[in-house]
């Protein structure tokens, strides 16, 4: 097994015990009770689950050494504040505390900076997140999050949009072992394009020929940013039903203007 040795600060990955929820248990129970040395076995026994999220960043940063260390950081922000009450396993409670320090890391190292005002905003939002997840059980919806802040839908998908990270036009997504595919070989040029009155005239035709729950659907999904799963929730329908009025109201558009 020694191949498989990783060493991220100093720490043997291939030795890192991961604890039961059993043993997860009994550990914050003796948290709760200030017993010595608990901290750090809680810490110890969940450096797997730091160790899960930051696969996805491998090709993000130079340093994974640090990035360890800030999903550590948020780790032990998920430990100091979790509580057995509220009947959620502590993994579903700590991922989006170890993401939310990876993700405001490498968004403070990056080069492309956004504006205080926005940044405060996601902050916000982030928080309120993480606190509705552990009440719901669920991630809210980004409906919820707006009427809790008091903002519109739009502002809440632009501020979570700020926090996404920036990927190279020369970020590879494809290989099958020939030539490589490139981000900017799927972007289009649209230098010196532009629609004719006609284009637009038959395309605002077809969007007022839809019907209700179809443009709906249509302007949720592509002018917000709802996923299919929050219109699912929002609506009470499926979320296939909610592919299919999808899939219709595009259709139908296409017939209109093509």
């Amino acid at each position: 097994m020694a191949r498989h040795k990783v060493e991220l600060c100093g720490v043997n990955t291939a030795d890192i015990k991961v604890l039961s929820n059993e043993e997860m248990t009994d550990l914050f129970k003796r948290l709760k009770e200030n017993e010595p040395g608990v901290k750090e076995k809680l810490i110890e026994g969940n450096l797997k689950l730091v160790l899960s999220i930051l696969k996805k960043y491998n090709n993000r940063t130079d340093n994974m050494d640090d990035l360890f260390q800030v999903g550590c950081i948020g780790l032990i922000k998920a430990i100091d504040n979790f509580d057995l009450s509220h009947e959620v396993r502590f993994s579903t409670y700590a991922v989006p505390m170890i993401l939310g320090e990876i993700k405001r890391y490498l968004r403070d190292n990056n080069n492309v900076r956004i504006a205080r005002s926005i940044k405060d905003l996601a902050y916000k939002i982030s928080k309120l997140k993480e606190s509705l997840t552990l009440e719901l059980g669920r991630e809210p919806s980004t409906k919820l999050l707006s009427e809790k802040l008091g903002i519109e839908e739009y502002e809440v998908v632009l501020a979570l949009d700020s926090l996404k990270d920036s990927v190279s036009m020369f970020e590879p997504i494809y290989n099958d072992g020939g030539d490589v595919i490139y981000l900017c070989d799927q972007l289009e040029d649209k230098k010196g394009k532009d629609y004719s009155w006609e284009e637009r005239i038959s395309l605002k035709d077809a969007l007022g020929s839809l019907k209700d729950k179809e443009r709906y659907v249509l302007e949720s999904r592509y002018l917000i940013g709802k996923t299919q799963m929050e219109l699912s929730e929002e609506l009470g329908i499926s979320q296939a039903q909610i592919s299919r009025l999808e899939k219709s109201g595009i259709d139908h558009i296409k017939k209109r203007i093509l």
